[in-house]
């Protein structure tokens, strides 16, 4: 994949999307939809860069995106962590969660200042909340491990130990990678924020280590595939042997793709009780958060007109 993509002077209001395959996702045909029953006069144009982009491409993304009149803002998936360590002086201001997570999801503009903003930990907050049970971690003793250690499994792990949750959170939280960097830069975050829930961080060189990590899990751990395989790799975390936790929770992030961790878990959802989550609300809720920043607009996250924008969206993809 070209680093180097090119990039167009907008003619009206422009919202980027900055992925992989931005080519292949639904958004190109639902946030036209969306605009409209917004009231937004405007249109999504997608960037792609190579996963780990050279420094310099991000740099001139964002440049881009500030100095171009027309673009508005735009959503970052993947290049979250990449695209902040890359960019970090260019930014006017940096919202709190973006500054002590170290990631954005969202740039957008305020007065002809370029803010990065880290809207994961709202959107993935929202998006749990919406299959896992209330109090499950408080009455259950479940764990959670969260298999990549980027900018998804960053906001999340930051949820699942936010102190407001009280009692309900994980006994303990495992996360693995590949890359030992990336772990300890997810360890040195959280242990900036201070929490005391226990974190293991388990480095990884092949899918049978994440295997022997769930299997060790408590009955009704949740299991997240936070890594991009199945969506922006081929395969998934997991082997087709793995186990995962009796009356747990699979929650795939991603809801195109592959998705070998989704039939993964859906295989063994009778067998283990297990619930699948794929990442259809995430997304929702993930793109919904980062328009309503970019426009300046009100979008509710729950009710009728939540539910409204969902329909218009036609629907999960992987289910239907």
């Amino acid at each position: 994949m070209d680093s180097e993509p090119t990039l167009t002077p907008a003619t009206m209001p422009t919202m980027c999307f900055v992925g992989v395959t931005t080519g292949q996702s639904s958004i190109l045909k639902i946030f036209p939809r969306w605009a409209e029953a917004l009231g937004i006069d405007a249109r999504i144009v997608g960037i792609d860069l190579p996963v780990h982009a050279p420094v310099e491409a991000y740099r001139r993304v964002v440049g881009f995106i500030k100095d171009d009149p027309f673009t508005r803002g735009a959503l970052v998936t993947t290049h979250k962590i990449d695209c902040y360590a890359a960019a970090h002086d260019l930014f006017d201001i940096i919202d709190s969660p973006a500054d002590m997570l170290g990631e954005l999801s969202c740039l957008s503009k305020r007065n002809g200042r370029l803010v990065a903003s880290a809207k994961d930990p709202q959107s993935s907050g929202l998006a749990i909340g919406a299959f896992l049970p209330a109090g499950h971690f408080a009455r259950t003793g479940a764990e959670a491990l969260i298999m990549g250690a980027g900018g998804s499994a960053i906001a999340i792990t930051s949820q699942l130990m936010e102190v407001a949750r009280g009692a309900d959170r994980p006994a303990r939280i495992v996360v693995s990678d590949l890359s030992p960097d990336r772990l300890a830069a997810i360890a040195r975050i959280h242990a900036a924020l201070g929490r005391d829930v226990p974190v293991s961080y388990q480095p990884i060189s092949a899918p049978e280590d994440n295997d022997r990590l769930m299997a060790a899990l408590k009955p009704g751990s949740v299991v997240v595939n936070a890594t991009g395989l199945g969506k922006d790799g081929p395969g998934s975390p997991l082997t087709d042997a793995a186990v995962f936790p009796t009356g747990g929770f699979a929650w795939e992030l991603n809801y195109r793709g592959d998705l070998v961790f989704l039939r993964q878990a859906l295989a063994a959802a009778g067998p283990r009780r297990l619930t699948v989550e794929d990442g259809w609300t995430y997304f929702l809720h993930g793109w919904t958060r980062a328009i309503a920043e970019v426009f300046s607009v009100e979008i509710p996250t729950s009710g009728p007109d939540f539910e409204r924008l969902s329909d218009l969206a036609g629907g999960r993809p992987t289910r239907s």
